[in-house]
């Protein structure tokens, strides 16, 4: 038995949070890329900012897969779907430009920073090494979301409009990932 199993042949738990954490950084990853690539054109002046978020991704998403092969845990099964559906979603927010992709950023950290809090309470006492994982990235994601946030107007057509899509995307792209 490995720590991705119990007696019963179940995943514990922290694997499986792991396991979509790190599923979810490769579509963090993406996002970040396409946006920089539409950004050139729609948005300059967010370009270094959104570098700077990629290579923060990059990092969590290395802590993350570094844990899994400690644990002996293979890559979640939506690993792929996350990072296809994070292109797109940066791909089209990009095209639309500085609000959109700012709004996108926000929507997507308040619902990633929600989870990786009731994470760590979840985990607290029952998965050391998961809860240290998880605690080394909280920072950046709140930093992302705190300066994507400044960039927002909430009375702006993005902040209304894709929110809500792009929150409901991600809670769902999560739920998915824990069950598959």
């Amino acid at each position: 038995m490995n720590e991705e199993t119990k007696p019963d042949g179940t995943t514990t738990l922290g694997s499986r949070i792991l396991k979509v954490d790190h599923a979810g950084e490769q579509g963090a990853v993406n996002i970040y890329r396409a946006q920089i690539a539409m950004a050139r054109w729609t948005a300059p002046s967010l370009v270094a900012e959104l570098r700077e978020f990629k290579a923060h991704e990059e990092k969590h998403r290395a802590l993350f897969w570094a844990e899994l092969q400690r644990r002996g845990v293979r890559r979640c099964r939506s690993y792929w779907l996350c990072g296809i559906g994070g292109w797109v979603l940066g791909l089209l927010t990009g095209l639309l430009g500085r609000h959109a992709i700012s709004a996108t950023t926000v929507a997507v950290e308040r619902v990633v920073l929600g989870h990786l809090k009731t994470q760590l309470h979840e985990l607290a006492g029952k998965d050391d090494a998961a809860v240290h994982v998880i605690s080394q990235i909280v920072q950046e994601e709140q930093l992302h979301h705190d300066q994507s946030a400044s960039h927002v107007r909430t009375d702006h057509v993005w902040s209304k409009v894709l929110s809500p899509v792009v929150a409901a995307s991600t809670e769902s792209v999560i739920w998915l990932g824990m069950r598959l």
